[in-house]
């Protein structure tokens, strides 16, 4: 194969992505990411030129989620296009697909058909509420799961109603997770030689998601609200405004807040009845917050950043997605990545967050053009360049 490997770290799994949109493919993505050999099936249905589920293909959406992949098509609703696959799952290691519950018994791809075809055989599904229940078979979306799985009720000011986040948090950690899963199956498959059916949903990883604030309600039914930039539970902790524009300041404890209360000039704050403990200055959040803010407005972000940090109080900026990428330490860190490819395209995309010292993750290949390595892939698995021609012949590749 020639295909440009992404890192060594997974190169000796094979990964068919029967996936679409955005929470399968971003799980597809880290074991692309990280070298595994992965083959995007691309439906025959599918616009070649150029829009597909969830956007344009050289679209900046299409291109973050599918790099370091190869790409067949293939028709599986014809029964010669389920028996191509089922030679492909004979020699794959992991299937991921995040279909609706229904359609893959309909296909013939359900975890049971492929356990018959390969015993070791890892299946990630990622769904909107589950593989069976009461709603599995409902179609699932982002949104819905942040409003069902209680993100929407924290999110945003009190009083303005609920507020979705501003990235679809419950897609990309349904993703991440379904990733983390196969890779745990992976694992243990090396002690009993058997697959697995990994399962998660958008709905369990907004759950998940939810973290201290579900604890709140299991433990002490305590029913988190609105704190808009507030946090919760740390106090001063939030937006405040400077000279010029926003700041983050986040003190955690007594000791930080007395830092901080130094740091802006106030000491006196820090023994005031008012503020002395966290229950007190949770009490009295609005008041500590005015006094804090009413010191900041006197200097630039900039000047409070560097003396904050001086101070050994956590604090950042609020910048813009532009100024996220032109900030020093985002450079330094080099998670903007530019992909080649033989087109001389521009395509600079975000890489992994994660580092590893001896195989480390890069973007080596662009995403596939639709179908690009059909022939390829096919040979690979052991298809003849006669039988090739007959499936196109017969419009199943």
């Amino acid at each position: 194969m020639t295909f440009p490997r992404a890192s060594a770290a997974l190169a000796r799994f094979t990964v068919l992505d029967l996936t679409r949109v955005r929470s399968g493919p971003t799980a597809v993505r880290q074991f692309a990411d990280w070298g595994a050999n992965v083959i995007k099936i691309d439906a025959l249905t599918e616009d070649a030129g150029g829009e597909q589920p969830g956007g344009p293909r050289h679209g900046a959406d299409f291109q973050n989620l599918h790099r370091n992949k190869r790409a067949i098509t293939l028709n599986l609703k014809d029964p010669q296009g389920l028996a191509v696959f089922r030679r492909l799952v004979a020699k794959a290691d992991v299937v991921v697909e995040n279909f609706r519950p229904d359609v893959k018994a309909r296909l013939g791809f359900d975890y049971d058909s492929l356990r018959a075809i390969n015993p070791a055989i890892v299946l990630g599904s990622i769904s909107g509420f589950g593989q069976d229940g009461p709603y599995a078979g409902r179609p699932g979306f982002d949104q819905i799961a942040q409003g069902m799985g209680g993100l929407m009720s924290i999110t945003g000011a009190p009083g303005e109603g609920p507020m979705r986040a501003g990235i679809p948090v419950a897609d990309l950690t349904a993703g991440l997770f379904c990733a983390l899963g196969v890779m745990t199956a992976l694992l243990e498959r090396e002690v009993s030689g058997q697959g697995q059916w990994v399962q998660t949903s958008l709905l369990q990883a907004q759950i998940f998601m939810l973290d201290f604030q579900a604890a709140r309600w299991l433990m002490d039914h305590d029913v988190a609200q609105q704190a808009g930039n507030n946090h919760p539970t740390s106090i001063p902790t939030g937006v405040f405004k400077t000279a010029d524009g926003y700041l983050n300041i986040a003190t955690t404890g007594g000791k930080i807040w007395q830092r901080c209360a130094e740091a802006i000039g106030a000491p006196e704050l820090y023994d005031h009845p008012d503020y002395a403990t966290a229950p007190a200055r949770s009490k009295n959040r609005d008041a500590l917050n005015a006094a804090i803010s009413a010191r900041l407005a006197t200097k630039p972000t900039e000047i409070w950043v560097r003396e904050f940090n001086a101070a050994g109080v956590p604090c950042g900026p609020i910048y813009t997605i532009d100024q996220m990428f032109d900030d020093e330490q985002v450079r330094h860190l080099g998670i903007a990545q530019e992909v080649p490819n033989d087109e001389n395209r521009p395509i600079t995309l975000v890489a992994q967050p994660v580092s590893l010292s001896r195989t480390p993750s890069t973007l080596a290949a662009r995403p596939p053009e639709f179908g690009e390595q059909t022939d390829e892939v096919l040979a690979e698995f052991g298809f003849g360049a006669e039988e090739i021609a007959a499936l196109r012949r017969d419009k199943i590749v």
